[in-house]
C-alpha cells in the first residue's frame, strides 16, 4: 500500500505572500529594497556576524568568497569531497585546485587531523562543511589556519541556527556561505546569504556583489555617481525573495523547535535498531548544537541502502542518498585533487540514506515509522 511522504514539503509561516504584497505596493521589486535590509538585520542579529549580504543562492556566497580571498590560477583550497559541488566549483571558476581531504566517521565533517598534510605553499584557504547543520572541530581548524596564514571559509549550507562551543555557524571564519534553498530550515525557495566576519573584506563585498560597482556607496550618499571598479556579478535576490526569507526568519525559531521535534522523534525510534547493529544514527559532540536539518542513517552496505531506498519508493515514501564523493567524479578528477586515504568518504557515500523530512510530517509517523522498521531491518536480507 502506498502512503505518498515526499522527501521534503516546503513550509510557509503564513505572512510570506501578504509580505510579498507590500513589496511590490512599494514598488520596488529589485534587489536591496527594505525587505532585504530587514533580512540583513534578522541575520547579523542571528549570528553575530560583521556583516550579513544576501545573495541569490549559497552557491553565489561561495563565489563572492572565492573573489574576496584573490584566489588566482594554481592557487588550493583545502575541503571536504563528501559535499555538494558548489563547494568545489566556486573555487574552481577562479582557476583554483580543489585539494580534497577524508572526512571523520563520528560528524561526516572534515578530518581536522589530516588538513595539515595537504597544505603545501601554494595554499590559500581551508574550506569546512558543516554536513547536517553540525559544527566542525573549529577550534582547531582556526588554529591551523593561523599557523599557516590560511583564510578559514565556512559552507554553512545546512547550519543555520546551529552552534560551535557557544559561536554560530557561518560566523567563526572569515567568511560564511548560508542557503535559503527549499530543503533547508529557513527557506525562500533558492536564496543564500554570505555572512562577512573580517570586516577587512566589507566593501570588497558590496562591489563584487553589486557587478563590481560601487552602487552601494552612491546610494548611502558616499560618491556622486557610481562605476565599475572591481570584478563582480549581479549576485543579489529580487524583494520578493527577500520578503519571503523575512516571514521565515522572523519564525526561525518556531521553525527550528517544530524540526527538532522531528529529530527526536526520529532519534528515538532508530536506537533500538542502532543497539541491534543494523543502522547507525547520527552523532552530535557535546559541544555542537544542531539545527535538525535532517535526519539520515548509516545502512551496514551499499546493497541494503539501494533495497532500502527502493521499497520505500514502492510505498511512495521519498528517501534519497547524499553526495557521490567530489573527488571521484569525472570534474573532481580533472580539477582537484585527493591528499591521503579517503576510505571514509568512500563509505559514507556509499551507505547514507536520509529520511524524509518537513514540518507537518510529524503528523504522518503512525504511518511512516512501521514501514520504515520493517524496510530497514528487510534491507540486508538477499
Amino acid at each position: 500500500m502506498s502512503i505518498q511522504i515526499p522527501f521534503n514539503k516546503p513550509y510557509m509561516t503564513g505572512r510570506e505572500l501578504e509580505y510579498i504584497t507590500q513589496a511590490h505596493a512599494a514598488g520596488h521589486l529589485s534587489g536591496d529594497g527594505p525587505f532585504t535590509r530587514r533580512c540583513h538585520e534578522q541575520l547579523e542579529a542571528m549570528t553575530g556576524a560583521h556583516t550579513a549580504l544576501l545573495t541569490h543562492s549559497c552557491t553565489a556566497a561561495l563565489e563572492m568568497a572565492a573573489m574576496l580571498v584573490d584566489l588566482n590560477p594554481g592557487d588550493e583550497v583545502i575541503m571536504p569531497s563528501f559535499t555538494f559541488v558548489s563547494t568545489a566549483n566556486a573555487f574552481v571558476l577562479r582557476g583554483a585546485v580543489p585539494v580534497f581531504v577524508d572526512i571523520r566517521p563520528d560528524t561526516l565533517n572534515i578530518d581536522e587531523t589530516q588538513i595539515e598534510a595537504a597544505i603545501t605553499p601554494r595554499t590559500k584557504a581551508i574550506c569546512v562543511v558543516h554536513y547536517a547543520g553540525v559544527g566542525c572541530e573549529m577550534d582547531v581548524i582556526m588554529a591551523i589556519a593561523a599557523r599557516h596564514g590560511l583564510v578559514v571559509i565556512e559552507d554553512a549550507a545546512q547550519g543555520i541556527s546551529s552552534t560551535y562551543k557557544g559561536r554560530p555557524l557561518g560566523a567563526i571564519g572569515a567568511l560564511g556561505a548560508l542557503s535559503f534553498h527549499e530543503t533547508k530550515n529557513v527557506i525562500s525557495g533558492e536564496g543564500g546569504a554570505l555572512l562577512v566576519n573580517d570586516p577587512a573584506y566589507v566593501a570588497r563585498a558590496e562591489i563584487i556583489r553589486e557587478k563590481g560597482t560601487n552602487r552601494s556607496r552612491f546610494f548611502r550618499g558616499q560618491v556622486d555617481k557610481y562605476t565599475w571598479v572591481d570584478i563582480g556579478s549581479s549576485y543579489l535576490p529580487s524583494e520578493i525573495i527577500a520578503a519571503f526569507l523575512a516571514a521565515q526568519l522572523e519564525h526561525s525559531a518556531q521553525i527550528n523547535a517544530r524540526r527538532m521535534a522531528i529529530w527526536d522523534r526520529y532519534h528515538a525510534w532508530a536506537e533500538p535498531l542502532e543497539r541491534q547493529g543494523i543502522v547507525r544514527r547520527p552523532v552530535i559532540p557535546a559541544d555542537c548544537t544542531h539545527n535538525a536539518h535532517m535526519y539520515y542513517l548509516l545502512m551496514p552496505s551499499l546493497d541494503a541502502r539501494t533495497r532500502l531506498i527502493g521499497n520505500l519508493k514502492e510505498h511512495g515514501v521519498g528517501a534519497v542518498f547524499h553526495y557521490i564523493p567530489l573527488h571521484s567524479a569525472p570534474a573532481g578528477q580533472l580539477h582537484g585533487r585527493a591528499v591521503g586515504a579517503m576510505g571514509v568518504t568512500n563509505d559514507v557515500s556509499d551507505r547514507l540514506v536520509r529520511l524524509p523530512f518537513w514540518i507537518g510530517l510529524e503528523e504522518r509517523f503512525d504511518e511512516l515509522l512501521p514501514l520504515l522498521d520493517t524496510a530497514i531491518r528487510g534491507s540486508g536480507r538477499q
